[in-house]
């Protein structure tokens, strides 16, 4: 314990002094509980006031200019300056930091003394009065502090802070401590979240919620984690989707429907993905992919006015303009970028050799929707800077999406991306239970022989659901790390998610 907390801090500092601090602290508390005045005893504290508030209401102040007014306030000490028989410190909490003005002859000798031997990182309570300092900065006249919990190992080193990426993912609570801006992204998340509901809600949308453990293995690109059922002995797994039980709901006449839902897919970490992560997914009766299309543009543009404050943001550098949407059929795309034109290709044999010719691999047996979709994972994604929907994908890598009446071989879907990055996928959805049946029977025999041992299965109950009708629907599912990600100009996503999955120390 001792030895992996001593690496939260700055360099200069050894394991014996950081040590040595931590016994300063516990011999603190030891006395205090001797004295009966164990701060870990106490159970609230009347705060009516905070700090953010009264730098707003008081802002008026002249330097020197005292009000008379009393305040209550309560959190954590980040800095303490002691000057004899006065000093000042400086208190956090919710809604910000603020100066105390501490002297002896107003809170008493004896608190002054337990003052003096309080540390930075300890929660107090206050109560005094709000005046401006000569030096112009508002603060409390403190008449009464006491300690309402001990904090027993120091924080980062001042100047040099928290810095270690790794350290502040792994204990959260000191990255918020020492880097209180941190903070600010998960509010902006919370108020992106709040905007998205209430934009759904408005437009008639119903939020649920489906099951999180699912008795089955879909035959889905995903892997899932598993788990077991003790008392009904069967091996249950982690949704990787909430989309079918969405879609049942469609059929038993919901109209519109959506869930903000965790959702779980045994794979890699990187920048991108973290293996739980929060995805909003959405379905409309009586709508299809370009119903979704208008969807996503609306909302993301009142996401950027109303928690940008412009349709113009930053985002790693990139100018990202939220007021344009560019939207291009996939063959569009991979002819723009690679030189590449689908229709001229007559058998995937001469599909297979196009991509030769760039030098692109793909199986021994790739169809030509399958060659499109690797040209465009070569040549595409990396120039779709600005928003732009990609429509239109083949059958072949699109099981659960309608196939274009008029051109089989392709779909109605779209994914939209941002900063080359793909935010959000949607569909017509596969209302005929026949097709759908072979889609999925397909793609699991596709799975099995990779690997016979593999245990994903068709979801023949959601086929019999289609066969009680599914009304021509539009479906749109999309991360909201990522969406927060683009927000708040965060370059990982583990930078908006408070707890993101690590590998452990040992």
């Amino acid at each position: 314990m001792e030895k992996n907390q001593a690496t939260n801090q700055a360099p200069q500092q050894t394991a014996q002094e950081y040590n040595q601090l931590v016994a300063v602290r516990r011999q603190k508390l030891a006395d205090l509980q001797a004295a009966g005045k164990d701060p870990f005893q106490l159970t609230s504290y009347p705060v009516s006031d905070y700090a953010g508030q009264i730098k707003e209401k008081y802002a008026h102040l002249e330097p020197e200019q005292e009000t008379g007014d009393a305040v209550c306030i309560a959190g954590r000490m980040m800095s303490k300056r002691v000057m004899g028989k006065a000093s000042f410190t400086d208190l956090r909490d919710n809604s910000g930091h603020i100066q105390l003005y501490v002297r002896r002859d107003l809170v008493g000798d004896e608190e002054y003394a337990a003052f003096k031997k309080m540390d930075i990182g300890d929660i107090i309570g206050v109560k005094g009065e709000v005046f401006r300092t000569k030096m112009g900065e508002i603060s409390v006249k403190v008449s009464e502090i006491i300690l309402l919990s001990k904090s027993l190992l120091p924080l980062p080193e001042k100047f040099h802070g928290l810095k270690d990426q790794e350290i502040r993912y792994r204990q959260r609570y000191i990255d918020l401590i020492v880097n209180p801006e941190v903070k600010d992204t998960f509010v902006k998340r919370s108020q992106i979240l709040r905007q998205i509901r209430d934009f759904l809600d408005s437009r008639g949308f119903v939020e649920v919620d489906t099951p999180i453990l699912l008795p089955l293995e879909i035959g889905a690109s995903a892997r899932p984690f598993v788990t077991h059922h003790n008392t009904l002995d069967m091996d249950m797994y982690l949704r990787i989707e909430t989309e079918l039980n969405l879609k049942r709901l469609i059929v038993g006449g919901f109209d519109k429907v959506y869930e903000v839902g965790r959702i779980f897919r045994n794979e890699g970490m990187d920048t991108k993905h973290n293996p739980e992560f929060t995805s909003i997914e959405l379905y409309q009766a009586y709508t299809d992919y370009k119903g979704m299309m208008d969807l996503v543009e609306d909302l993301y543009k009142q996401l950027a006015r109303n928690i940008c404050g412009s349709m113009t943001i930053p985002y790693q550098g990139q100018m990202i303009d939220m007021d344009h949407w560019e939207r291009m059929t996939m063959v569009e795309a991979v002819k723009k970028y690679s030189g590449c034109d689908y229709y001229s290709w007559a058998t995937d044999a001469d599909a297979r050799a196009a991509a030769a010719e760039k030098h692109v691999e793909v199986p021994a047996d790739a169809t030509k929707g399958a060659v499109l979709v690797e040209l465009f994972d070569a040549f595409v994604e990396e120039n779709l800077i600005q928003p732009t929907f990609i429509y239109d994908y083949p059958v072949e890598n699109s099981p659960l999406a309608k196939r274009k009446a008029d051109e089989p071989a392709f779909t109605e879907r779209f994914e939209y991306f941002i900063n080359a990055t793909e935010f959000g996928n949607a569909f017509s959805e596969l209302n005929d239970p026949i097709d759908q049946k072979e889609r999925f029977e397909r793609q699991v025999a596709a799975r099995k022989a990779q690997n016979p041992n593999d245990t994903c299965q068709v979801d023949y109950d959601y086929v019999t659901a289609l066969e009680y009708g599914l009304a021509p629907t539009g479906g749109l599912g999309f991360g909201l790390d990522r969406l927060v990600m683009l927000l708040t100009d965060s370059a990982s996503i583990r930078d908006v998610l408070l707890f993101p999955t690590m590998k452990p120390v040992d």
